[in-house]
C-alpha cells in the first residue's frame, strides 16, 4: 500500500456570505501523517469535507493517488445517529463494508473480516451489541474498525478521540503508527498539542487562512500558538507545557 499525496492550492470556501477558508495552499505528503490544529470554527473540518467532495470551494483540491487503491477511509468527531434504532455494531459493519443487501446480513466472509477489524481496535465480542448501547469511546473504535475495511489508502480523522479514554487514545495512536507503516496517508484534525508533537511529520495551523506550518518541534511554540488562536483563552494553554517544552 503506498497512500497519496494531497495538495490544497488557493482554496476558498464561504457559508452563507461568511467567509470559512481563504487562499489556503498546503501539501501533504504521502505516507505521512499531517496534523491540522487551530481554534474552533477555523475551518479545518469544511476543509477536510471539500477534500470528501461534501463542500463547495474555489481553487483547487487534488489527490495524486498510487496504483496501490483509491479508499478514503473517515472518522468524524462523533456518530450521529437515532440511539433507539436496532442496529448491531455487526449491522452497521456490514452497511459500509459489503455490497451485499444489508437486509440479508452480513455474508460469512464478511463476518470474519468484521471480527477482525474489531479485534484490531479492542472491541472483540462485540458484534452482536445494538450501537446505541455503547459509549462514547466505544462507538468511535467501531467507526476506526469501519476505516479499515477495506484498508485505506488516504485516513481522514476529524478530532476523533474527543470521547476517548486514555487506553483508547494510546490504541487509537498504535493503530494509525501501524497504517502508516504500511503507507497509509493520514490527514488528522488534532486539539492535543502533545499528541500532535508525539505522532505528526507535520502540522498546519489553519484559522481561516494558513498561520503558520512545519515540524511540530519547531513550529509549536507558546508565542506562535497564541497568536494564531487569537488569546490565550481560546487556545489549549493546558497542553502547551508538555506539548511545546
Amino acid at each position: 500500500m503506498r497512500g497519496p499525496a494531497v495538495r490544497f492550492s488557493h482554496v476558498g470556501l464561504s457559508l452563507g456570505g461568511t467567509q470559512i477558508l481563504e487562499d489556503v495552499s498546503f501539501a501533504i505528503r504521502a505516507g505521512s501523517i499531517h496534523c491540522l490544529i487551530g481554534p474552533n470554527g477555523g475551518g479545518k473540518s469544511s476543509l477536510v469535507r471539500a477534500l470528501l467532495g461534501e463542500m463547495p470551494n474555489t481553487g483547487e483540491i487534488s489527490i495524486e493517488w498510487s496504483r496501490d487503491g483509491r479508499t478514503i477511509g473517515y472518522v468524524p468527531q462523533s456518530l450521529d445517529f437515532d440511539r433507539m434504532l436496532p442496529v448491531s455494531v455487526s449491522d452497521f459493519m456490514a452497511l459500509v463494508g459489503q455490497r451485499r443487501p444489508a437486509f440479508l446480513g452480513p455474508s460469512r466472509r464478511q463476518r470474519e473480516i468484521t471480527a477482525a477489524a474489531l479485534e484490531r481496535v479492542g472491541l472483540t465480542g462485540k458484534e452482536h451489541r445494538k450501537l446505541g448501547d455503547l459509549s462514547g469511546g466505544e462507538r468511535q473504535r467501531v467507526l476506526l474498525a469501519q476505516t479499515l475495511v477495506p484498508a485505506p489508502a488516504l485516513l481522514l480523522l476529524d478530532e476523533p478521540m474527543s470521547a476517548i479514554d486514555e487506553s483508547g487514545g494510546r490504541l487509537f495512536e498504535k493503530i494509525i503508527r501501524e497504517l502508516t507503516g504500511e503507507g497509509v496517508t493520514v490527514l488528522w484534525v488534532a486539539h492535543d498539542l502533545a499528541q500532535v508533537r508525539r505522532m505528526a511529520d507535520h502540522v498546519t495551523c489553519l484559522n481561516r487562512f494558513v498561520r503558520f506550518e512545519g515540524v511540530p518541534a519547531e513550529v509549536l511554540t507558546p508565542e506562535r500558538l497564541a497568536e494564531a488562536f487569537g488569546s490565550t483563552a481560546e487556545s489549549p494553554r493546558g497542553q502547551w507545557a508538555e506539548g511545546v517544552a
